[in-house]
């Protein structure tokens, strides 16, 4: 693991994402098409997608954002709109699509199902009553979980 992995890694947990809890997100959405899929595969997949760059470049620019709009470093009116994670913003979803857009357009669907019904972790970090910003970091999260999930799908379709 070089050190831009391992930082995008810390960054999640110092924000209180486990891969344990997106493996639980990539478990709810592939369970239904693996009859054995299992915790553990479900985060071998998430390792393979969190040593992409391209992942963990999204991972750190969109966590440094919301650690900003936290610290209210940002100008007006980016800082408002952050902060409220207003919903016509919409880069913290091109940010995330950039994450799903590495595994195909299966991704795609798995993402918007998981940005709609917010399962999980993903309903504590867009739970607006903290102090806590995750502007970014609740789609990124259903990203890695959309990626991983299409990642199983892929490579199930090559082994049968």
């Amino acid at each position: 693991m070089d050190a831009v992995e391992k930082t995008a890694r810390d960054l999640l947990l110092e924000r209180g994402v486990t891969i344990e809890e997106i493996a639980e997100l990539v478990y709810e959405l592939q369970s239904n098409y693996h009859s054995a899929l299992t915790i553990q595969a479900c985060i071998d997949n998430i390792d393979r997608v969190l040593s992409k760059r391209e992942v963990q470049n999204a991972i750190i620019t969109g966590i440094q954002l919301d650690k900003l709009t936290e610290k209210k470093m940002l100008d007006e009116p980016l800082q408002s709109i952050l902060a409220r994670d207003e919903g016509l913003y919409g880069i913290d979803e091109i940010i995330a699509l950039s994450i799903v857009n590495v595994y195909g357009s299966i991704g795609f669907t798995n993402y918007g199902y998981v940005d709609k019904m917010k399962p999980g972790i993903i309903k504590k970090l867009n739970d607006k009553s903290s102090s806590y910003c995750h502007t970014f970091l609740d789609d990124i999260v259903g990203a890695i979980a959309a990626a991983a999930s299409s990642r199983l799908a892929h490579r199930r379709e090559h082994t049968e």
